[in-house]
């Protein structure tokens, strides 16, 4: 297997590889930090899980704020340029964020990361599709994706040793790690922006915004993006709600959820791109269906279990789902957008995620509260159902598209 992926690799652009290995390096102080960013705020500052709703709420607005503009201004200036501001920005919020004592504060620096520390994220995306042709692209996310993972076999399960003595120490590596990064973008990784074909003209940067109506204007790609926002919804529960429900509910350890979210990412790193390659060659709608079905089994779980052996049976499950769905997912956007509007599109893309986080852990913690614990797990099932019918739907609406996509692949691929 680890033969197979080394073989598949060298396929792939020198920029491509820098890109996953400055991937490898920032996500791996994120998956120090962000696992335990729940069990942080509740023990520090001493609140429930509705204050920690509201944070991840004020998190996202900047995130949606962020991602627009920097979605803009990666097909304005480039890409490079917004991945470094982003990563400047967050390496900096993180330390003040874990020196202040002040959760008002905390709040104001939470809204600057986002609204910062996104303008990369779009042109993170773009760059894959930038660099890699449409053929290598579903194969390319995965790869991105197993970068990811090894980040967070290692990350969760340091973090849960550091957590244990000093939560400062998570905010400080995870700082190191993006400014890790930003060093390695600024020496190593060119610009990827595809140059403008002749006769073209230079977009303002407000009509560059402007042009999101054009996004907004795809009603298949928002149709699509909408149905994943459930998937969404249902999966940020495992990054903020499972840790403070497992620890409260049934005392399950902060180390111990370390190795649980490890195990999650030593499964995609194992499995990942050998699942990307047999699921990319069906139907994008069908296989997200399918994912998500996975998820309704392994969230639905937790409402249901109490033995720490179910725990990871019920992650084990989810993280199928995952590599399922999430890969495929961003090839289908990829695949929607059009070259000029790639960082657009991708940043529209990321919208589906931020938008979600701006109520999901609120509306949950608002369960826990006031309904039960156990009902966040009921309703995550019950919502990954009515997204794997959405996409089984979409199937339908979509195939005429994306059969269009595949013919034009065919003739790229003969011309050269």
């Amino acid at each position: 297997m680890l033969t197979k992926i080394k073989n598949s690799y060298k396929e792939y652009p020198n920029a491509f590889k820098v890109l996953v290995l400055s991937t490898f390096i920032d996500r791996l102080g994120f998956f120090l930090l962000f696992p335990f960013f729940a069990l942080y705020v509740t023990a520090h500052f001493n609140v429930g899980m509705t204050q920690v709703g509201l944070l991840f709420a004020v998190f996202s607005a900047g995130n949606i704020i962020g991602g627009i503009i920097g979605g803009a201004l990666a097909d304005k200036y480039g890409r490079r340029a917004m991945l470094l501001v982003g990563l400047i920005s967050s390496g900096v919020s993180s330390i003040f964020m874990g020196l202040v004592d002040d959760l008002n504060i905390f709040y104001i620096l939470a809204a600057f990361m986002g609204l910062m520390g996104n303008f990369g994220g779009p042109a993170r995306q773009a760059m894959v599709a930038d660099l890699l042709p449409k053929e290598k692209q579903a194969e390319g996310f995965g790869i991105l994706r197993v970068a990811v993972n090894l980040s967070a076999v290692v990350g969760p399960i340091f973090g849960g040793i550091i957590a244990t003595q000093s939560y400062l120490f998570l905010f400080i590596g995870d700082a190191v790690s993006s400014l890790i990064t930003g060093i390695i973008v600024f020496f190593v990784i060119p610009e990827t922006k595809p140059e403008k074909k002749e006769g073209e003209t230079e977009e303002t940067v407000v009509k560059t915004v402007i042009g999101y109506k054009e996004v907004l204007k795809d009603w298949r790609y928002m149709l699509f993006l909408s149905v994943s926002a459930l998937t969404v919804i249902v999966y940020m529960q495992m990054n903020a709600t499972l840790s403070v429900f497992l620890r409260d509910v049934h005392g399950f350890p902060t180390l111990y959820f370390g190795f649980l979210l490890s195990m999650n990412a030593v499964m995609v790193v194992v499995f990942q791109l050998w699942l990307t390659k047999k699921m990319s060659k069906y139907s994008p709608m069908k296989v997200m269906a399918i994912g998500t079905l996975f998820y309704m089994v392994g969230f639905g779980m937790y409402g249901f279990i109490s033995d720490t052996y179910l725990f990871f049976i019920a992650m084990a499950i989810i993280t199928i789902g995952e590599m399922i769905e999430m890969p495929i997912g961003q090839t289908a956007a990829a695949f929607f957008a059009p070259e000029d509007k790639r960082g657009r599109y991708m940043a529209v893309f990321g919208f589906h995620w931020a938008i979600p986080n701006l109520f999901a852990i609120l509306v949950a913690g608002l369960i826990w509260e006031n309904i039960g614990p156990n009902w966040v797990w009921y309703i995550a099932g019950i919502l990954s159902l009515f997204a794997a019918i959405g996409f089984w739907l979409l199937h339908g609406i979509t195939k005429a598209r994306f059969s269009k996509e595949k013919e034009l692949l065919v003739e790229e691929v003969q011309e050269i």
